[in-house]
């Protein structure tokens, strides 16, 4: 019963993402034309397209990077137009997580203190984020490198580390750039069975950026841009 418990993320019947005929234009270019599409909770999609496509315009607004011209997209029910900037940066800090193709992390800090960043930054209590840094580095197979510095980690490490950091603060919508770009075809299979696991175990929702055919192999559909919009 614990272990259904642990692998199986709650019924909702709330979408994790909701994106409602968003436009971004930049410069007389329209970088995205009309998108619509909801992810539910725990779902994982995949998005494909050729360079040029909108993925990266879509993905910056759906992470409240950027803001589109015209649409809507509402994050567990919260419609970001309709917040701040300081509100748009707690929702990104509680409910986004962003894993990216060249990992990102902070070059001075230890494997466990990359993980940890985040849940500092959210005001999670001491005792709290050291059980979830330990946690999710044993989930990641990493708790051996702990202290280790990224330039002392390899590729497939760091990216594991950056999986940890992403889920650290338990967020409903994980945002994947290619994270198996930088990686060679062994470390990335086995970083996209860790993404499937781990966001099955802790039932977050996943878009999945990939020029891959094989890595939406873990996804239970794909959607594929085009100019900037949704091809049926």
């Amino acid at each position: 019963l614990e272990t259904h418990s642990l692998t199986m993320p709650p019924p909702s019947t709330q979408p994790a993402l909701s994106v409602h005929d968003i436009s971004r234009n930049y410069n007389g270019f329209k970088a995205l034309d009309g998108v619509s599409f909801d992810v539910a909770a725990g779902e994982r999609v995949a998005l494909m397209g050729p360079s040029g496509s909108g993925k990266s315009t879509l993905l910056n607004c759906v992470g409240g990077i950027d803001r589109p011209d015209s649409g809507a997209i509402e994050i567990n029910g919260v419609r970001l137009n309709d917040l701040n900037g300081d509100q748009l940066a707690n929702l990104r800090r509680s409910e986004v997580s962003t894993v990216f193709q060249f990992f990102h992390l902070l070059p001075t800090l230890s494997a466990a203190e990359n993980v940890e960043f985040p849940l500092q930054l959210n005001g999670v209590a001491s005792g709290e984020r050291n059980e979830r840094v330990a946690e999710l580095l044993e989930q990641v197979g990493l708790t051996s490198r702990a202290n280790a510095l990224p330039d002392e980690l390899s590729g497939g490490e760091m990216q594991r580390v950056a999986l940890a950091r992403a889920l650290a603060p338990r967020p409903s919508l994980i945002l994947a750039d290619e994270p198996t770009g930088n990686l060679d075809s062994a470390n990335g299979d086995a970083a996209l069975d860790l993404i499937e696991a781990l966001t099955e175990r802790h039932g977050a929702a996943l878009i999945l950026v990939t020029h891959s055919d094989e890595a939406t192999r873990i996804c239970s559909r794909t959607l594929r841009l085009k100019d900037g919009r949704l091809q049926s």
